[in-house]
């Protein structure tokens, strides 16, 4: 099975936790926009939603959705996302496509974070994707100098900036042996906007597509 078709698959099971009324979170990516496709297939009447990126806001209008600022929905009752890499504990590596620090303010405003999955995303030790680093463009050079320090080797995302209209550093070689110490360390940074590491916020429910079917997991 191809993993488009896995990608379908996960985001069709996470349609079932989508509640009519409710607000709904909605994060970016090549399976997210597998289920924008059966949001605007089964069009659940819903209060909202709230994008973590432009590309999704205009995935969601084109639907039929109305999105909103997270400012006026306030706290939601679910997002939906995938991710780059997970782990057994439901940590993750995110922002592959460069909206990780709206991703992380919606996930922290959830009760309920879904991430949906290929198998292919599961890993033992996070760090093999490399990690993105969101940064204030002034704190480019000095953030990336404080994570050779730390044992990366951080690139800069060329021809690239985030909807916030800030660069990204990808960091290679880091072994993410305690994700929410080294979640901590690199926030602490002077210029860091935000990092890829969803361990302080990790999912609460995995869903996983392989070739044997859809796995469920929660934490």
């Amino acid at each position: 099975m191809d993993q488009d078709a896995l990608k379908r698959q996960a985001a069709e099971t996470a349609y079932q936790h989508v509640r009519e009324g409710e607000w709904l979170g909605v994060g970016t990516g090549s399976t997210v926009n597998h289920f924008i496709d059966v949001l605007a297939e089964r069009q659940p009447s819903l209060q909202g939603c709230v994008s973590s990126s432009e590309a999704t806001t205009e995935r969601l209008k084109a639907a039929g959705f109305e999105v909103v600022e997270l400012n006026t929905a306030g706290d939601l009752p679910l997002y939906v996302d995938g991710a780059d890499e997970v782990n057994a504990h439901l940590e993750l590596i995110k922002g592959g496509g460069g909206a990780l620090t709206r991703e992380k303010i919606i996930a922290g405003a959830s009760r309920h974070f879904i991430c949906m999955v290929d198998e292919s995303k599961q890993v033992e030790l996070l760090g093999r994707f490399p990690l993105p680093v969101e940064v204030i463009p002034m704190a480019r050079s000095f953030v990336a100098r404080q994570l050779v320090k730390m044992g990366g080797k951080p690139e800069l995302r060329e021809n690239f900036t985030t909807d916030n209209g800030n660069p990204v550093l990808d960091v290679h070689n880091l072994e993410i042996l305690n994700p929410i110490e080294m979640e901590d360390r690199i926030n602490a940074i002077p210029g860091v906007v935000t990092v890829g590491l969803f361990a302080r916020r990790p999912a609460d429910t995995l869903i996983v597509a392989a070739a044997g079917g859809v796995e469920t997991r929660t934490r």
